[in-house]
C-alpha cells in the first residue's frame, strides 16, 4: 500500500479530535443535540485550521444512525461511506475549478431529490470565494431557501470576498490560527502513535513555523521525516531542512548591529548564504527575534510568554540592555517591510544588505523614529573622538586651560581673564548668574565627553524667572546638550562651584537667523573675554 501523508492519515474523524476550535466545535455538538441545525454555514479562517475536516465530520454527525453526544459514532453504514466517499448524500464541491453558472444550476436542478438514504444531503463547497458573481446569483435563492433535507457549507479562506447576501444567509463560523502549544501536544501524539523519536524543541519550532496550520506542520514534519529517516529527529536537523537560523546566529548579527559593525554583518550574512540558508525565513525569524527582544524590555516578567530556552532568556535580557525601546522600534519596522518585499524580490540577499546596513547607519533614513537613532550615533562619534583627544594629550603631557581634569581642579582664571578696565555688570542681571557665566568655561571643561564637545560652540543668555539659556548653533547639538540627564549634569557642577542652585534651559539658532537676532549675548553684557583653547 502507498504511503500516506501524515496530515491525511491523522485527519480528525470525531468532533473530539479537532484542535484549536472548541468554541465553533460545542455550538454544532449543541445544534445536533437539540435538532436545531441550519441551513446554511459559512466556514472562515486561515488555511489548514480544520474548515473541511469539520464540514466532513458535521456531514457524518447529522446523517449518523447513532449520535454520541453530537458527534458521529463512525461505527454506522452511513459514517463509513461519508468516510470513504462513497455516499451520495455528502456532495464536495472545488469552487476553484467548478466556480461558474453552470455548475451553480447542477446544484440546483439535484436539490430537489431527496436522500435515497440518510436524512440530508449536506454540499461543502470549498473555496468559496472563487465563485463568480454570477455563481453567487445563482446560489443565492437556493441558498435562502433550501428544501429541509439540504444542509450548504461553504469553507473559504478570504470571508471578505463573499458577497454580503450571501454571509446574511449563513450561520458564520470564524476558525482561529492553531496555538504553538496545540499544534506541539498534537504532534506529540501522533509521533508516539508512529513510533519517531522527536525532540520536542524540534515540533515547536515547526509549530511556530506553521504559522497556526494544522496541516502545514504536519507536512513540514513529514518532509523533515523523511530526510532524516531511521534517525532521531532534532532541533537543529529541523533547521537544516527548512534552511532557518539557530538563535545564536540572530544573536551575533544583532550585537554586530548594535556596534554598527557594517563589516561583521555583511560577514555573517556571507556565512549564512553560504550554508544555503533560506533568506525570506532568515527575514521573518529575525523580526520574531527582536519582537521577543522587545518583550523583554517591557516587562519584568515574561519568561512564560515567550516560547525560549533558559539560556536563550538570558542572552535575550542582556542584549534587552544593549538596547533602547526606540531602536528596537526601528529595527522592527525595517525588517517588517523587508519581509513583505522578499516575497517578491529577485535579489533577496542584496535587499537583506541593504536594510541591515541600514538599521547600522540610521543617517540613511530622514524618518521621525530614525532621529534618535542618528542622535545616538553622532554621540557616540563624539564620545570617541574625545576619548582619542584625550589619550593623545596626556601621552604628551597637556593640559587644557580651562577645562577639569579628572582628579584635580579646573582653574577658573584660566577661563575669564579680562584685559584690563572694570566689568560692566547691569543690575537686569541676577549675581548668580553672573557668577556663572564668569565659571561657565571651566564648568563646561568638567562635563562628560558627550556634551564637552558642542559646549565649546554653545553661547549664553538669559531667560524669563532669571533662567540662564544655553543656546547652541543647531537643532542636534541642543538636542543632545537638551537631553534631562546632560542639564542635571550641569546644573550639579554649578552647584558645586558657585554654592547656589541656577536653573539652565537649552535651546538653538533657527535655521536662517543669527544669534544676535534672537538672544542677548551675556558674557559681552558683562565684558568677559573668554579663551577657549581647543
Amino acid at each position: 500500500m502507498s504511503y500516506t501523508a501524515l496530515y491525511r492519515k491523522f485527519r480528525p474523524a470525531e468532533f473530539q479530535d479537532v484542535k484549536g476550535q472548541d468554541h465553533i466545535i460545542t455550538t454544532l455538538q449543541n445544534q445536533i443535540r437539540a435538532n436545531r441545525i441550519g441551513h446554511a454555514y459559512l466556514f472562515c479562517g486561515t488555511r489548514g485550521t480544520g474548515k473541511t475536516t469539520v464540514a466532513k465530520i458535521f456531514a457524518k454527525a447529522v446523517n449518523c444512525e447513532h449520535p454520541v453526544d453530537g458527534s458521529p459514532c463512525g461505527e454506522c453504514a452511513m459514517c463509513r461511506a461519508i468516510a470513504s466517499g462513497a455516499s451520495m448524500n455528502v456532495i464536495e464541491i472545488d469552487a476553484a475549478s467548478n466556480n461558474g453558472v453552470d455548475n451553480i444550476r447542477e446544484i440546483r436542478e439535484e436539490v430537489v431529490y431527496r436522500p435515497t438514504e440518510g436524512r440530508y444531503k449536506v454540499y461543502i463547497i470549498d473555496e468559496a470565494h472563487m465563485l463568480s458573481p454570477g455563481a453567487f446569483n445563482a446560489l443565492l435563492k437556493t441558498l435562502e431557501e433550501p428544501p429541509e433535507y439540504v444542509i450548504f457549507i461553504l469553507a473559504t479562506t478570504e470571508a471578505h470576498r463573499i458577497p454580503v447576501t450571501i454571509m446574511s444567509r449563513c450561520q458564520h463560523y470564524e476558525f482561529k490560527r492553531i496555538s504553538i502549544e496545540t499544534i506541539t501536544d498534537r504532534m506529540k501524539d501522533l509521533m508516539d502513535a508512529e513510533h519517531v523519536e522527536v525532540e520536542e524543541k524540534a515540533l515547536r519550532y515547526i509549530a511556530k513555523a506553521a504559522d497556526g496550520s494544522m496541516r502545514d506542520a504536519l507536512s513540514i514534519l513529514d518532509q523533515c521525516i523523511a530526510f532524516y529517516l531511521g534517525q532521531k529527529l532534532t532541533y537543529d536537523n529541523v533547521l537544516e531542512v527548512l534552511g532557518a537560523v539557530d538563535t545564536d546566529v540572530f544573536s551575533r548579527l544583532l550585537r554586530s548591529v548594535i556596534e554598527r559593525d557594517v563589516s561583521g554583518v555583511l560577514d555573517v550574512v556571507e556565512e549564512l548564504v553560504m550554508q544555503g540558508r533560506e533568506l525570506t525565513q532568515l527575514t521573518v525569524d529575525f523580526t520574531w527575534y527582536l519582537r521577543n527582544l522587545l518583550l523583554v524590555k517591557t516587562s519584568d516578567n515574561i519568561e512564560d510568554v515567550l516560547d525560549v530556552s533558559t539560556e536563550n532568556m538570558m542572552q535575550l535580557k542582556e542584549e534587552a540592555q544593549m538596547t533602547e525601546m526606540d531602536m528596537l522600534y526601528r529595527y522592527i519596522r525595517i525588517f517588517s517591510e523587508l519581509s513583505g518585499q522578499m516575497k517578491f524580490a529577485t535579489q533577496k540577499r542584496v535587499m537583506l544588505e541593504v536594510a541591515l546596513i541600514k538599521l547600522c547607519t540610521p543617517a540613511m533614513e530622514n524618518r521621525e523614529d530614525s532621529l534618535l537613532d542618528r542622535i545616538r550615533a553622532v554621540e557616540e562619534k563624539v564620545e570617541k573622538g574625545m576619548a582619542s583627544v584625550s589619550v593623545m594629550q596626556e601621552r604628551a603631557g597637556i593640559r587644557q586651560p580651562g577645562i577639569g581634569v579628572p582628579g584635580g581642579d579646573a582653574d577658573p582664571s584660566d577661563a575669564g581673564r579680562i584685559p584690563g578696565g572694570q566689568v560692566q555688570i547691569p543690575e537686569a542681571i541676577p549675581e548668580d548668574v553672573q557668577e556663572v557665566v564668569k565659571n561657565f568655561r571651566s564648568i563646561a571643561g568638567e562635563t562628560s565627553g558627550i556634551i564637552r564637545g558642542y559646549l565649546k560652540k554653545a553661547r549664553l543668555s538669559l531667560g524669563g524667572d532669571n533662567r540662564l539659556l544655553i543656546v547652541l548653533p543647531d537643532s542636534l547639538s541642543a538636542s543632545v546638550v537638551g537631553r534631562e540627564d546632560h542639564i542635571q549634569e550641569l546644573e550639579s557642577l554649578i552647584e558645586e562651584r558657585i554654592g547656589k542652585k541656577v536653573e539652565i534651559e537649552v535651546r538653538h539658532v533657527e535655521d536662517g537667523r543669527h544669534f544676535e537676532d534672537t538672544f542677548v549675548d551675556i558674557e559681552q553684557k558683562i565684558n568677559m573675554k573668554i579663551t577657549v583653547e581647543d
